[in-house]
């Protein structure tokens, strides 16, 4: 049975005043169940519980935060099957998809654990005999969250993880399309032991949730993972609070392939990491530069790979791609490959609708070639199972097309030549590159982008300490 909840105070709440919203199967387009939402009663209850959530959890030694973040870890693997099942429910993507989302999300509140102990503050001697100068790190405050729908799981895990590493408390809004994976997600917070009002769950539109916590004085934080548009509409809302942002924004991966590259091994990643998930990841490579030596040995094999794969119900094992997660998202795809075909693109596989499928949100792996620079899919970022293949003539002309774009959040580099590899990637404007690998998101890095893809970072030691405040005390002699 489909159960979401809010969480407010510590308390699950499934009935409120506001209306319910429909939660859909992107895969069968059958109704999963209804969801409540938050109205203005609920904001300022979330509100007030996070402000009593935050007086305790501050106040709680980062040792036994740490013992209650690992407790957090520990039920999430426990329970990972039921979480499983909920995203792939919601979202669409393939178990094991679903299954590799949720084990990375617990390596989060493992990493923050760790981090929460090392936390502190440290003294120098100061200009003068007998002074000192203190500097101490303090939580911010009550953190918004605000998650995207692609990963439920892992996007609100990184942020809560790190919030309760720096002993902030966190009001998380999770998207409308993926709100019962994350209720279960919560639930597991209060059963690890996370007081009440340390973490709190607002389910509702942006109108009805965000736009009154984005105006309260009383939320110090804010972090955000979406698109660039959305992004820039809360940097705006953040102004008249002078709110702190972390943003990760949208994304539009360049794939560069250098002259000496193994073309196997650049193919099969390339496919792996533009079909997972749909192609409904941030960071997946969309735009793909080969030397012109080796691009029609790249673009068969990246072609056969595609079509090789197997799409369907993600709640099927031997499912490879599951369907995108919302009829806009296969509306767009539709929209990009047309415009593709109409200024003269190649497709060599995919391109619509897989045969057989009548309901669900699926769309074929699909592959573009010979695509004029006025492509759209050059530019907007696509978020769809969809590979843009160009040909260019060196290393030099790649990077130029590579950072023609104001998004910068991940880019990737296969190549034999160390030489050459270090002068691409020196010349990148991204947060995070794989060299010869796809593999760019872990607990123990960080994660962030440049220009439009935003800024702060998630994951690594850089990330909590966009949780905390620095103090610094000149201690002078009486």
């Amino acid at each position: 049975m489909y159960e979401s909840s809010l969480w407010i105070n510590g308390r699950a709440i499934e009935e409120t005043a506001a209306a319910r919203i429909d939660v859909v199967n992107p895969a069968t387009e059958e109704l999963l169940g209804t969801a409540p939402t938050a109205g203005p009663a609920e904001v300022a209850a979330a509100v007030e519980a996070a402000q009593h959530g935050f007086d305790v959890w501050s106040r709680t030694t980062p040792w036994d935060r740490a013992i209650v973040l690992r407790r957090i870890a520990a039920l999430m693997r426990e329970r990972a099957e039921d979480l499983v099942t909920l995203v792939t429910l919601e979202i669409g993507k393939t178990r094991l998809e679903s299954r590799i989302e949720v084990t990375a999300a617990t390596e989060y509140f493992d990493w923050a654990a760790e981090e929460a102990r090392r936390l502190g503050g440290y003294f120098r001697s100061g200009r003068t005999a007998g002074s000192r100068l203190e500097v101490d790190h303090e939580p911010v405050g009550i953190v918004l969250a605000l998650a995207a729908w692609n990963y439920p799981i892992i996007l609100a895990s990184r942020k809560l993880a790190m919030s309760l590493a720096a002993g902030c408390s966190v009001i998380l809004r999770p998207a409308e399309e993926a709100p019962g994976c994350v209720s279960a997600l919560i639930r597991c917070l209060h059963d690890a032991g996370v007081p009440a009002g340390v973490v709190n769950l607002l389910i509702g539109s942006p109108g009805a949730v965000v736009e009154p916590l984005m105006a309260n004085p009383a939320v110090r934080k804010v972090s955000f993972t979406g698109s660039t548009r959305v992004g820039q509409l809360l940097v705006a809302q953040s102004a008249h609070t002078v709110k702190r942002l972390t943003m990760e924004l949208g994304g539009h991966a360049p794939f560069i392939v250098l002259a000496d590259a193994d073309v196997e091994k650049a193919a099969s990643m390339a496919v792996t990491a533009r079909m997972r998930c749909a192609g409904q990841v941030c960071t997946a490579p969309s735009r793909f530069y080969v030397d012109r030596s080796i691009g029609e040995a790249f673009t068969e094999r990246v072609t056969a790979l595609s079509r090789a794969l197997k799409v369907g119900n993600g709640m099927d094992d031997s499912v490879q791609m599951g369907p995108l997660a919302t009829r806009r998202q296969q509306e767009r795809a539709q929209r990009l490959v047309a415009d593709a075909r109409d200024r003269g693109a190649r497709v060599t596989c995919g391109g619509g609708r897989p045969l057989g499928f009548n309901a669900g949100y699926f769309f074929e792996p699909t592959v573009l070639t010979n695509l004029p620079d006025a492509a759209a899919i050059l530019h907007e970022e696509p978020f769809t199972p969809i590979a843009a293949i160009v040909t260019v003539e060196n290393a030099e002309e790649a990077v130029r097309r590579a950072n023609a774009v104001e998004f910068g959040l991940a880019a990737y580099v296969f190549g034999r030549s160390s030489d050459a590899i270090g002068r691409v990637t020196s010349k990148l404007q991204v947060g995070v590159i794989g060299v010869n690998t796809v593999a760019v998101a872990m607990a123990e890095m960080p994660f962030g982008g440049v220009k439009q893809s935003g800024y702060g970072r998630e994951g690594g030691v850089e990330s909590i300490h966009d949780f905390l405040s620095t103090k610094f005390v000149h201690h002078a002699p009486g």
